[in-house]
C-alpha cells in the first residue's frame, strides 16, 4: 500500500508545468521538490538578491552583540548575509554564545544550525505575527537585533517595542527585480507550448517583482492559477488584484508543493 501511494505521489503532478519565480540560488529546493511529483519546471527569478548599499549599520551591530539578548533572522538570506559579515570581520560562533536566537521558520533554523548555532525559539506559524507572539512575554527590558531584508514589514520591531523591548532593526541584504526575466516571463506566458498552469509565490517581494516584471500583460494570466507560500503572501496578491488559487496549510516549501498537488487541477463550477 505504501509502495502504491507512493508510486502515485511521484506522479501527482504529471503534465503539470509549474513556474518558479524564486531567487536563481534558491530555486532547487521548490523545483526538485515539483519534479519529485512529476511536474514540469520551468524557472524564472523575480527576485534578485543583492548586497545593501552599506553593511556599516549591520556591521556595527555585529560588533557589539554582548550589548543584546535576543537575535531574530527571518530568511535564509539574512543568515548567509550575517555569517559571511560576521567572518568578514573576524568574529565567530562564541561572539554569538550569550544571545538567545528566534528563526522565523524551519529553513531558516536548518540554515542556522548548520552553522552550529542552536536556536531557541521557531514560532508554530511561519510569518512575523506568530514570531511576535512567540517572543512579546520575553522581551520586556531586553536588547533585541532583528536581522532583515531592506524592504520588510514593520510587525516584529513595532510590536516588540509596544511589548517593552529596545529593538535595532538593521539591514543584511535586499531584493531587486531582475530585468533579464521580463522578456523571458512574457514570452512564456504567452506561449501556448510553455505556458504555465500555476505560478508559484514564495513571498510578498515575489509578487510585487512578478507584476513589475508583468507590467500591462496582466491578460496573460487568464486560465493559470497563482499558488501562494503564506498568509502575507496570499495578502499582497490580493493587494495587487491577483488573487490566491492554491494557498499552503503549511508556510514551507513542501506545504507549498502539497497544496499545489491536492489543488492540480481546477475545481468544477456548479
Amino acid at each position: 500500500m505504501r509502495q502504491r501511494k507512493s508510486g502515485a505521489e511521484s506522479h501527482a503532478l504529471t503534465g503539470v508545468r509549474v513556474l518558479v519565480g524564486r531567487a536563481r540560488h534558491q530555486a532547487g529546493a521548490l523545483s526538485g521538490e515539483l519534479r519529485k511529483r512529476g511536474a514540469t519546471v520551468l524557472e524564472i527569478p523575480f527576485i534578485e538578491i543583492h548586497k545593501p548599499r552599506s553593511f556599516k549599520p549591520l556591521d556595527s551591530a555585529l560588533t557589539k552583540l554582548d550589548g543584546y539578548d535576543w537575535l531574530i533572522l527571518t530568511s535564509v538570506n539574512g543568515v548567509d548575509a550575517m555569517w559571511e559579515r560576521l567572518r568578514g570581520l573576524g568574529l565567530t560562533n562564541k561572539n554569538l554564545k550569550n544571545l538567545r536566537i528566534a528563526a522565523i521558520g524551519p529553513a531558516t533554523k536548518k540554515a542556522i544550525e548548520q552553522r552550529g548555532v542552536t536556536v531557541d525559539v521557531v514560532p508554530k506559524e511561519y510569518v512575523a505575527e506568530s514570531v511576535v507572539r512567540s517572543l512579546q512575554r520575553r522581551v520586556k527590558g531586553k536588547r533585541v537585533l532583528l536581522v532583515r531584508a531592506k524592504v520588510a514589514r514593520d510587525v516584529i520591531p513595532r510590536e516588540l517595542r509596544k511589548a517593552g523591548a529596545r529593538v535595532d532593526a538593521v539591514e543584511a541584504y535586499e531584493t531587486v527585480v531582475p530585468k533579464s526575466s521580463r522578456a523571458r516571463l512574457r514570452s512564456v506566458l504567452w506561449n501556448p507550448r510553455r505556458r504555465p498552469q500555476v505560478v508559484t509565490f514564495t513571498s510578498s517581494s515575489t509578487v510585487r517583482n512578478f507584476v513589475a516584471l508583468l507590467g500591462e500583460a496582466r491578460a496573460s494570466l487568464e486560465g493559470i492559477r497563482l499558488a501562494s507560500i503564506g498568509p502575507v503572501t496570499s495578502s499582497t496578491l490580493r493587494e495587487l488584484g491577483l488573487g490566491v488559487d492554491i494557498a499552503a496549510k503549511e508556510f514551507t516549501i513542501p506545504g507549498l508543493v502539497e497544496a499545489i498537488v491536492v489543488n492540480r487541477t481546477p475545481r468544477k463550477k456548479v
